[in-house]
C-alpha cells in the first residue's frame, strides 16, 4: 500500500499538555519525521489547533491514538497526501474566482 506522507489535521485538545509537548508526543509516532503545531482559536476550556505531520510512512492509526491519549479529539482530516512523492495543491479552474 502507498505510504501516507503527510496529514493535516484539525485537533480539539485541552490546555494541559500544552502546544509545544503535545506536537512533541505526535512527533515519536511510528513514521514522522516532523510536526507543525498552530493554534487556531483557544477558550477557557479547550484549544483548537492545526497538526501538520510529515514523515515517509506515516502510522496514521499511531498518530490519531496518542492524540486521543493525549486527550485530543480529530474533528477532521483536512488534507492527505500518499504515495511515492510529495504532492502539493494547485489551484484549478474551477477554484479561481474573478476580481
Amino acid at each position: 500500500m502507498p505510504p501516507i506522507r503527510r496529514l493535516v489535521l484539525d485537533v480539539m485538545k485541552p490546555h494541559e499538555p500544552s502546544t509545544v509537548e503535545f506536537a512533541r508526543k505526535v512527533a515519536a509516532a511510528a513514521g514522522v519525521d516532523g510536526v507543525n503545531a498552530l493554534l487556531l482559536e483557544t477558550d477557557r476550556e479547550v484549544q483548537n489547533i492545526r497538526l501538520v505531520v510529515e514523515g515517509d510512512s506515516i502510522d496514521v492509526n499511531e498518530v490519531e491514538k496518542r492524540i486521543t491519549n493525549l486527550g485530543g479529539t480529530v474533528h477532521s482530516i483536512d488534507e492527505v497526501i500518499a504515495g511515492d512523492e510529495m504532492v502539493e495543491s494547485r489551484d484549478v479552474p474551477q477554484d479561481w474566482l474573478p476580481p
